[in-house]
Order: C-alpha cells, then structure tokens, then sequence
C-alpha cells in the first residue's frame, strides 16, 4: 500500500519549503491535504513528483511548487472569499479551503467538476464550491472577491474576470509568452490592476485566457 502521507512529507519538504514558501499557513495546508485524491486515479503514482499533472484537453494539476509560491504571495487571510478559476479535479480548491473563509471553483469539464465536488465532500471542504461553467466567466454572482487564482496559464485576463474583484482585493495569473512564462500578482487600487513580478512559471494557457487575434485589412 502507497505511503501517500510520507511521500506529501517529502513534497514539502523538497519542493515547497526550498522555493522561498515561508507562510505557516501555506505549508500545512499542503501537507494536510491528500493531493492523490485530486488526480486521475491512473496518476495517482505521480501525484507528488514535482511537474504538473495531465488530466486530459490540454489541462493541468498546476505543479506544487507553483501554486505553493502562488499562494504564499496572494497571503489569503481566514476571512477572505476567493475564486479558483479552472479548479479542474479540485486540489487546489481543497488547499484555498484551508487558507480561506470561502472558496468558489469554476470549471467548465462537466465531469471534472462533478469529480472535485465529490472529493471536496468526501474530504470534509464545506466551505467550497464548485460552479460548472465559462473559466473566463467567472462567477461573478458569488462576488466580488478578495482573491482570484487561475490554475493554468493566460495570455490576457478577461475584463469579465478582473471586475469580480474587490478594492484591494489580489489576483494571481501565469502569463504565458510561447514556452515563457511569468507569474504576476495583480492589485486591484482604484478601478485599475497594477501588476508586480513574482517567479518565473509555465503552465498551459486556460481555454478562454487565449490572446485574442488581431484582424487587419
């Protein structure tokens, strides 16, 4: 039988703890929640290697060093109500649902987000839930938030999205440039997001987070 809680150990331990994660609440979060019952049951053997996981269209578990690092920069507070766009199979649902008061999950794979509300359920998350709709919608009838996260890369940020936060609220996004990417962390001052550098990261861009093109005569 897999040891699965050591193995969440050594994640920590050789993947979160030296990339800078320095936030108790951060850490024991990702030690508590079991990241194998968030991925496809055939992948569960890889659930703690540190790459991202496939869960099929192009579609990733964001990799634990990056949503680590992304979480330790958003700093989400216990009364704080977050977005989680592109939730896909819910871990990182499961782990804002530690940091947070609330947490919305948006998903628009009909069966993957039937999945990460049976796991979420099944492992004691009651204060998350999970809408099936548009990544770049939103749900901005359970805003305006405090935090929003997208699990997966972009191009641009819909203007749907951006005003579903709050004043002074944050919003966490890898900006994808061909192979390239960054993560940035927007602060929401005014009715304008300015942008500030944090790691460099990859991840596949969210369907609906495309660039979208230019037409010109």
């Amino acid at each position: 039988m897999t040891d699965y809680a050591t193995r969440r150990r050594m994640m920590v331990d050789t993947q979160v703890r030296p990339s800078d994660v320095t936030k108790y609440p951060t850490i024991d979060a990702m030690l508590t929640v079991p990241r194998e019952a968030y991925v496809p049951p055939g992948l569960r053997e890889t659930a703690y290697i540190g790459e991202h996981v496939p869960l099929g269209g192009g579609r990733v578990v964001l990799d634990p060093r990056t949503l680590a690092k992304m979480l330790d920069a958003l700093d989400i507070q216990p009364t704080e109500m977050v977005l989680d766009v592109g939730c896909g199979l819910g871990y990182s649902t499961a782990v804002i649902a530690k940091l947070a008061e609330a947490v919305v999950a948006v998903e628009q794979d009909a069966g993957m987000a039937a999945a990460a509300q049976t796991a979420l359920s099944e492992h004691g998350a009651d204060n998350a839930a999970v809408i099936e709709g548009d990544l770049a919608a939103g749900s901005a009838k359970h805003g305006p938030y405090d935090v929003i996260i997208l699990q997966g890369g972009a191009e641009q940020i819909p203007p749907a999205l951006i005003a579903q936060l709050r004043p002074g609220g944050r919003i966490a996004a890898i900006f994808m440039e061909g192979a390239l990417g960054l993560c940035r962390i927007g602060y929401m001052i005014g009715e304008t997001v300015t942008w500030r550098f944090v790691f460099n990261a990859t991840a596949p861009v969210l369907p609906g987070f495309e660039r979208q093109a230019e037409f010109s005569l």
